[in-house]
């Protein structure tokens, strides 16, 4: 699959597209295929590697530990991984993964248990690929819920 890679820390002139192999899930994860990746304010900390504190602390020293950029990511469930029963195959889903300047994503589904009344919200919008971004889909569902009843 192609990905945008960085080798090292730097602006955006340090990056490039590269032929990667794709994810591996495991069980607890989905595989996304991108559509959609932000860029926010923390992933362009993590491309410069600022502050530098950071790369003591673990992100990589020279270059980052986590060579292709990106976390917010929206797109649709390509694989699940054993345990997943909230996900299927076709699924349009957003959340984070990290590394999601790719043509596919890892994210983890685990730790999240959602109410009978989030549920059922959740049937009525786009579903959240993580437990990270989960009050987010919860919150659009409730404000067109919402706009609905208004009318």
């Amino acid at each position: 699959m192609r990905a945008v890679v960085q080798d090292v820390y730097g602006s955006a002139d340090r990056l490039r597209l590269a032929d990667i192999d794709k994810p591996v899930i495991a069980a607890g994860e989905v595989l996304v295929r991108v559509r959609a990746a932000g860029v926010d304010r923390g992933t362009c900390h993590l491309m410069r590697g600022e502050p530098y504190l950071m790369r003591i602390l673990g992100f990589g020293f020279r270059g980052p530990k986590n060579r292709i950029p990106g976390l917010d990511v929206a797109g649709t469930v390509a694989a699940v991984g054993a345990g997943v029963t909230r996900f299927q195959t076709g699924d349009e889903v957003f959340g984070i993964s990290r590394g999601s300047f790719a043509e596919y994503g890892r994210c983890a589904t685990v730790g999240w248990n959602p109410s009978a009344e989030m549920a059922a919200a959740r049937s009525q919008s786009v579903q959240s690929a993580g437990p990270e971004c989960s009050f987010i889909t919860e919150a659009l569902a409730s404000s067109r819920r919402t706009a609905r009843t208004d009318r």
